[in-house]
Formats: structure tokens, C-alpha cells, sequence
């Protein structure tokens, strides 16, 4: 687990020091991950709650994250760092269409990290820790990762979005809720970007 979580910080840094492109760098290392964790571990969809409510919650807290999100940035891009990090972001998306960042984002790179994050690392901390430390040491973990991007929103994105999809998995005890949730939220950010990020795909 710790070599994932490893690897994953790797990239992220490669990228923010401008070696590699993201949208090509990233899908790679996640598809990687993503693999060796279900072989790793069997996934499993949700053990706590009926698979219908885990994609319920999944969904609702999905739409309620990307307005919430979209409220965030309206704010917080009055602060010009971050408002010039979100512009990079989707300047960079930009870099390819946006049916292939779409398909790139909901069929390798969220269910890649999901399938890790959700799916190996915190259902493997589960069974050695009480309580919902291991929902914890996750979040942590995630975020310590994300953060060697070296950019705002990213880093946001997995405090907030990061708490939220462990917190999905801690509740349902699986990986069904947070992967429908953080896709749901994934696709409208990327389809219907907050105004600083239509202004980085317009550049």
C-alpha cells in the first residue's frame, strides 16, 4: 500500500515540475494502481448497506459536492493564487478534447483511485483498526499525496471531496457509494466548469 501511495505522490511530482503532461502521466500510474489493487484485494461494492442505497448516497452526495464545489471556487477565486491554479487546471485539461479527458477521468483515473484509496488501502487498515481511524489514516494519507501536485485545487478537491468519498466507504463498507460520488462529481466538473475553469479552457 505504501508503495501505491508512492508512486502516486512520484507522478504527481514529475508533473508539477513540468516533466510530464498530467493527461498522460496520471491515467497511466492509476490505471497501474487501480489493476493491482483488485487483484490485491477483491473490491467489494458495499457489506454494510444494500447496494442500491450506497449508489443512492453516491449519487446525491456527488450532485451536492459539485455545488458546493462550484460555490468554493466562486469565493476562494477571488484570491488570485487560486484562481490562477484552477485556470491551470483546465488549461492543461484543454490539452485534449474533452470527450478524452471525460473518458479518461471516469473509466481509468477515478475508478484507478478508488479501486486503491477506497477499495485497498482503507479497507486494509479497516481490519486492523477500530473505529473509523482507518477512514482517518486514509484521508490523511490521500491528501498527503495529492498535495505533491503542488497545486490548490487539487489539493482542496482531495481534503474535501477525499473526506467525503472515505467517509461513503467507512459508512457503506465498500467502494460503490465513494467510486459514484466521485465520479458523478468528476464528469460535471470537467462538462460544466466553474467560470475560472471555462476561462482556462477558452486560453
Amino acid at each position: 500500500m505504501a508503495a501505491g501511495a508512492l508512486v502516486e505522490a512520484l507522478g504527481w511530482r514529475v508533473v508539477a515540475a513540468g516533466r510530464a503532461s498530467v493527461w498522460r502521466l496520471m491515467p497511466a500510474v492509476l490505471l497501474a494502481m487501480g489493476i493491482v489493487a483488485a487483484l490485491v484485494r477483491h473490491p467489494i461494492a458495499a457489506s454494510r448497506v444494500s447496494g442500491g442505497e450506497a449508489l443512492g448516497a453516491g449519487v446525491a452526495s456527488g450532485l451536492l459536492l459539485y455545488a458546493a464545489t462550484r460555490a468554493f471556487v466562486s469565493v476562494a477565486g477571488r484570491w488570485r493564487p487560486f484562481r490562477r491554479h484552477v485556470v491551470q487546471a483546465y488549461e492543461d485539461a484543454a490539452e485534449i478534447p474533452l470527450a478524452g479527458s471525460l473518458a479518461l477521468s471516469l473509466l481509468i483515473v477515478v475508478p484507478g483511485e478508488e479501486l486503491f484509496w477506497r477499495g485497498l488501502f482503507q479497507a486494509r487498515l479497516d481490519q486492523s483498526l477500530v473505529g473509523a481511524a482507518a477512514g482517518v489514516w486514509t484521508w490523511l494519507a490521500y491528501v498527503g499525496v495529492n498535495a505533491s501536485s503542488a497545486s490548490l485545487p487539487i489539493v482542496a478537491g482531495a481534503v474535501v471531496g477525499g473526506g467525503l468519498w472515505t467517509a461513503l466507504a467507512v459508512w457503506s463498507g465498500g467502494m460503490l457509494a465513494s467510486l459514484a460520488s466521485h465520479m458523478l462529481w468528476t464528469g460535471l466538473m470537467l462538462a460544466l466548469p466553474p467560470r475560472a475553469g471555462r476561462e482556462g479552457r477558452s486560453a
